[in-house]
């Protein structure tokens, strides 16, 4: 899996252009044409490893122990790079979105756990205080 992963980041940066005899396109600047370079996701790594879905990644992730570490660091490679892409005037809402949707602390407020379950075990424990236990 670990080589799998990798291939899947260097993919990412995508390939210099070459024209029709294979000599590589340069740009005004000097450097070379890059094509197909794409933003690291965890849906495109899920993807790539042959997941159906980003859900169907986490999941599998949850349950093995085995790659638990390595699916770890990939996805942080993930956010590192939204993370860096807040920095630069045409990647910012997009990796805001990114982050506050797919990983963890970046919220700007913590979500409040307003289910039933919860709100009926706070409702037992505030009954047994008031009840003097």
């Amino acid at each position: 899996m670990a080589a799998a992963i990798e291939k899947y980041f260097k993919d990412c940066e995508g390939h210099p252009l070459t024209d029709d005899n294979g000599n590589i396109v340069y740009a005004k600047n000097g450097d070379p044409v890059i094509v197909g370079d794409h933003p690291p996701t965890v849906t495109g790594l899920a993807l790539w490893l042959g997941f159906k879905t980003r859900q169907s990644l986490l999941n599998y992730q949850a349950r093995s122990k085995a790659f638990d570490d390595i699916l770890t660091v990939a996805k942080s490679r993930c956010e590192e790079y939204a993370e860096r892409r807040l920095y630069d005037r045409d990647g910012v809402n997009g990796a805001k979105f990114s982050l506050m949707n797919n990983f963890k602390g970046w919220r700007d407020k913590p979500e409040e756990d307003n289910s039933a379950a919860t709100l009926a075990k706070l409702d037992e424990v505030l009954g047994k205080i008031e009840g003097g236990f």
